[in-house]
């Protein structure tokens, strides 16, 4: 059976992926979150209701240890089943301007969206190399493209994605496993609630904040057999806001 484990997956853009991809591609999705057991659920339902396959895996991406136990422990356990789809898709803000953002605001930020996409990658990949298949989907944003004041410790996480992603890419190409990111701009979600969307949306040619949705049907197709020769690109969907 084939399967995709989706980080962060029990609120926003994580929910809508996971949500996507058993409905798209048919895959059995393990939906990975830190401590909301309740909303993890909630994707779990959806997903089920749906006529999908799914199940929780709680752990916190920034733990090395912690991730590499649950993954190798659930691959030893269902010997009939294949991780042949990550998204990286873990990411916090602690959005302060440069002089006022602390050491812990830093390291948070950084060590969920770069340790945490290092820790699953290297949990899944060697299995990906033996098996010479495999999709990678890292959930960048457009702060690690233009850089966003308020931002730089998202910023900084999110740059690093990208650039993994294209080495990455350039390494296991031949195994036939694609890395792909992909870098929302504004989109409705616990992330922006804060966010003024009628007078941001104005930068935004669109004239609109984008849905998780449309996130999701973008990494529903890079997961998929069709992008078989898509791979080191960083695709933007922002609206038209940058480019």
């Amino acid at each position: 059976m084939k399967c995709a484990l989706v980080t962060g997956a029990s609120r926003g853009i994580g929910r809508a992926i996971a949500i996507q991809l058993a409905k798209d591609l048919g895959l059995h999705i393990l939906i990975n979150y830190a401590g909301n057991v309740d909303a993890a659920n909630e994707t779990l339902q959806t997903i089920t209701s749906n006529g999908g396959t799914a199940e929780l895996m709680q752990f916190d991406v920034k733990n090395n240890a912690e991730v590499t136990e649950k993954i190798n422990n659930w691959i030893e356990a269902n010997p009939d089943k294949n991780i042949e789809v990550l998204i990286n898709n873990a990411g916090i803000t602690r959005d302060n301007l440069f002089p006022w953002v602390n050491e812990k605001d830093w390291d948070d930020v950084i060590n969920t969206s770069v340790k945490g996409m290092y820790n699953c990658t290297q949990a899944v990949i060697g299995k990906m190399l033996r098996n010479r298949s495999g999709r990678i989907v890292n959930i960048a944003s457009l702060s690690g493209l233009k850089g966003n004041p308020g931002q730089t410790n998202y910023s900084a996480a999110k740059g690093a994605m990208i650039a993994s992603t294209k080495a990455l890419a350039q390494e296991v190409g031949k195994r036939k496993i694609t890395v792909n990111a992909v870098a929302p701009g504004f989109i409705a979600s616990d992330m922006t609630t804060n966010l003024d969307e009628a007078q941001l949306k104005q930068l935004v040619p669109a004239n609109r904040f984008g849905l998780p949705e449309e996130v999701a049907e973008l990494v529903c197709f890079l997961a998929s057999d069709k992008a078989a020769y898509i791979t080191g690109e960083v695709i933007n969907i922002n609206g038209g806001l940058y480019s």
